[in-house]
């Protein structure tokens, strides 16, 4: 299924970086700084029509014209909630769905973008991962949604984190391009403290992205001890504590204004426990830190319920104690299945791990 405008011949700007966008512009004709002019057109103003880019040349808007496109999802649901969070369906090339959810806050606005149709990881509490896999996003697509939420709000986005579907780091040369562009000053200006990549812990891939790039980041901890962790994270038994930690470490290096943050689903009876938090302080005891506690939010077949306000406030208490910043995340965007570990999208499953085909049975449509 094509997007309306649709055409493979040409290229899409959006794929391309400042450097990549430059030496296009020169062989079509142009120069380096009307790459950059493009480029700003793009991202910070929010134009794709090529003959409103007045402060190019005719001839160069009309050559343009005839090789590329500023090539965007499809946007086939919006979905606002009762708590201001906003919620978009947004349709690929190919057909798949992904999911997209605007956060706002007192003085921020914080945008949870997607990396994969699906994911391949297998976490067991992740309502995305039990829509199995289908391919990585392009560049392009995990701009397009900064693009839309940006251009379609009115509100500014102060915060990017790649926490939506999929793993950003086994999509690794996509998501680094993407957060290269957005830190760019000609298009979205964010801070590297502003915008943060997520992993489940693909060590090599952690220790690449530190070679390149210096963006935030978080990791989906959810247990103390590699037992427990093997089972809630399988990536794991190939990637345990003893790597993950010392490489989250390195990737801080010596800037004293950087942290790790640690994501935490709270399950009852599972990883909610004194000792378990006890076990916690260890583990990240020399590892500066931030652990987000994070409600379960329920989907059906889920399998998990969330521990208690009480328990998540005791857990909380203990980690402060021992000098570790805690917060506990409120749920945002429940109602429209936006909460972490909520989102579905629409997956043509590559990795016959879905329990329905083509698509899952649960699938937000317009």
């Amino acid at each position: 299924m094509a997007l309306a405008g649709f055409c493979e011949d040409k290229i899409n700007l959006l794929n391309l970086d400042r450097e990549g966008i430059q030496a296009f512009v020169q062989k079509h004709g142009g120069k380096p700084f009307h790459g950059r002019i493009l480029l700003k057109w793009i991202h910070k103003h929010g134009v794709t029509d090529f003959d409103a880019m007045t402060d190019l040349s005719r001839q160069l808007r009309g050559r343009l014209s005839e090789v590329a496109q500023i090539r965007l999802p499809l946007i086939v649901l919006e979905q606002p909630s009762l708590d201001g969070t906003h919620k978009w369906v947004l349709e690929l090339e190919c057909g798949n769905r992904i999911e997209t959810v605007f956060i706002p806050e007192s003085g921020r606005g914080t945008l949870c973008v997607s990396s994969q149709v699906g994911c391949a990881l297998s976490c067991s509490f992740c309502s995305t991962a039990r829509q199995g896999f289908n391919r990585n996003l392009t560049s392009g697509e995990i701009l397009g949604q900064l693009w839309i939420a940006v251009h379609q709000l009115g509100k500014p986005v102060t915060n990017v984190v790649l926490m939506g579907m999929g793993e950003p780091l086994a999509n690794l040369e996509a998501v680094i391009a993407a957060t290269d562009i957005m830190q760019d000053d000609l298009a979205y200006m964010l801070s590297k403290y502003r915008v943060t990549v997520s992993t489940a812990g693909l060590v090599p891939a952690l220790q690449r992205l530190g070679e390149v790039s210096d963006v935030s980041l978080a990791v989906s901890l959810h247990a103390p001890d590699n037992a427990l962790r093997d089972q809630l994270v399988p990536i794991n038994q190939k990637y345990p504590l003893e790597q993950l930690i010392p490489a989250c470490r390195a990737y801080l290096g010596k800037d004293r204004r950087r942290k790790v943050t640690w994501e935490y689903v709270m399950l009852e009876g599972v990883n909610d426990s004194d000792h378990q938090a006890k076990q916690l302080i260890r583990l990240l005891e020399g590892t500066p830190s931030k652990v987000n506690l994070i409600p379960f939010n329920s989907f059906p077949g889920g399998g998990y319920r969330s521990s208690s306000q009480e328990r998540i406030d005791e857990f909380r208490r203990r980690l402060i104690r021992a000098g570790i910043v805690t917060l506990t995340r409120k749920t945002r965007g429940d109602d429209i299945d936006a909460a972490c570990g909520q989102l579905v999208g629409r997956v043509r499953d590559r990795s016959r791990r879905a329990a329905n085909s083509p698509f899952p049975a649960r699938v937000t449509t317009p």
